[in-house]
Order: structure tokens, then C-alpha cells, then sequence
């Protein structure tokens, strides 16, 4: 588990984690009992988490939302300005963001090739403006590497249209491949976020401290939490 803090107005910090294997498995879809206990182990307050369906979908939590009702919405990342609930973004591959303003708004974010290429990015950044948010900065997670993404076809061909050509990798093998860094990085110029942080660790590459389902069809999941310490 890695941890990361930075500091916000009036006394408060966001706090990042992000988990690893030593955690345990955090997919939504485990025993509810194990992952309660995971959840605990890891911070005792209550945990927003999401179904996520690989799109930009983006769930705004408002100060008298019952938080049980929005548990398990369908949806990418999710917003707040509260300091009550941490909020998670499970991945095991797929790039994760934790995202904050100076203001007190936070945001976490499940960020694959199609949430990319759909405007997750620029969803969040929008729904935590419209909260009042100025300044957005970001905490990136661990994902897949480019030496070891595969891909091509129409996809890619999908992919360089929505961004530059700077986002066609290689593999070790030498295989056409796609640097979801390189489009996530292109995201955070286009909607004026700066990136402050992050784990670079590939996923696919470090089988000893992350899932990925790419490279070992794990169904298990590592996750990146944030939320406003006060």
C-alpha cells in the first residue's frame, strides 16, 4: 500500500492510497464479509464504490445524498466535497486517478481505453468545476505499460483519432501496443489538470505487487482511494 497526501484550505489534506496485493482483493464482486475487513484494514470510514462500466459516466455525491442508496452506482468515477466517505476506483490494468481542488473537491476515476477515449476525464473535471472547484491537480495509480499492451486493429486506429499517433507504442515483443500513460497524459493538458504524483509501476510487469487481467486473467482487483482529511 502506498500513501500520498497533499494539503487543502482551511487545516484539511486529501489523502491518496493506492493498494496492492498485500491488501488483498478488492474487487466489488468478492465476499462481501472479506471485503468489509480488507475495507477496514485500510481505513474505518465508510467507502463509496461504483460499478464500473468502462464509460464516462460520473456520479455527483451532494451533501445530504444517503450514501448507502449510492453504493454500487453504474458509473466511472465519482465526485464530492465531503469529508465523510472515501472514494475508490478499482483496476487491474486500467489507469485510476485521484483528482482534488484547492476548494475541497475530490474525485476518483476508473479510466481504461474506452473511459479515456469516451471523456472521463473531461466529465470529472467538468462535474467538479460546476462544485465549485478552480485549480484540479492529480494522483495517477498503477496500470499497464506500453511494453506490455498489446493492441491494434480498429481500436487503435479509434484511439490515434481521439488523440495523436504518440499514444502507438511497441511491445518487448515488438507488437504494435497502446501507452494508456501517453492518452491519460494527453487528457490531463486538454482539461487543465496537473498531475502532481503517481504510481508508474506496469501492472502486467510487477506480478508480485499487482493484478492484471491482461497478462494473468486475474479477477481480482488493486484499488486507489482518495478523500478529505479534516
Amino acid at each position: 500500500m502506498q500513501h500520498w497526501s497533499a494539503p487543502l484550505g482551511a487545516d484539511r489534506r486529501v489523502r491518496v492510497v493506492v493498494t496492492d496485493r498485500s491488501d488483498g482483493d478488492l474487487s466489488i464482486n468478492g465476499d462481501p464479509h472479506d471485503l468489509a475487513v480488507r475495507r477496514l484494514a485500510i481505513t474505518d470510514q465508510p467507502w463509496l464504490w461504483l460499478r464500473q462500466v468502462h464509460g464516462a459516466e460520473v456520479l455527483m455525491v451532494r451533501p445530504d445524498d444517503d450514501i448507502a442508496g449510492l453504493v454500487g452506482t453504474c458509473a466511472d468515477a465519482a465526485v464530492t466535497s465531503r469529508s465523510d466517505l472515501v472514494l475508490c476506483a478499482q483496476s487491474a490494468d486500467c489507469a485510476t486517478i485521484a483528482l482534488w481542488s484547492p476548494e475541497g473537491v475530490v474525485a476518483a476515476v476508473h479510466a481504461g481505453w474506452r473511459g479515456l477515449q469516451a471523456g472521463v476525464v473531461g466529465a470529472t473535471a467538468a462535474s467538479m468545476r460546476a462544485a465549485g472547484a478552480t485549480e484540479l491537480m492529480a494522483f495517477t495509480g498503477p496500470s499497464i505499460g506500453p511494453e506490455c499492451y498489446e493492441f491494434g486493429g480498429a481500436e487503435l486506429d479509434s484511439m490515434v483519432a481521439a488523440f495523436d499517433a504518440s499514444i502507438v507504442a511497441r511491445t518487448r515483443s515488438g507488437a504494435v501496443g497502446l501507452d494508456v500513460r501517453a492518452a491519460l497524459a494527453i487528457e490531463l493538458l486538454r482539461h487543465d489538470i496537473d498531475r502532481v504524483g503517481g504510481v508508474d509501476s506496469c501492472t502486467a510487469c510487477e506480478a508480485d505487487h499487482f493484478w492484471s487481467h491482461r497478462a494473468r486473467v486475474d479477477q481480482e482487483r488493486q484499488a486507489l482511494l482518495c478523500w478529505i482529511e479534516s
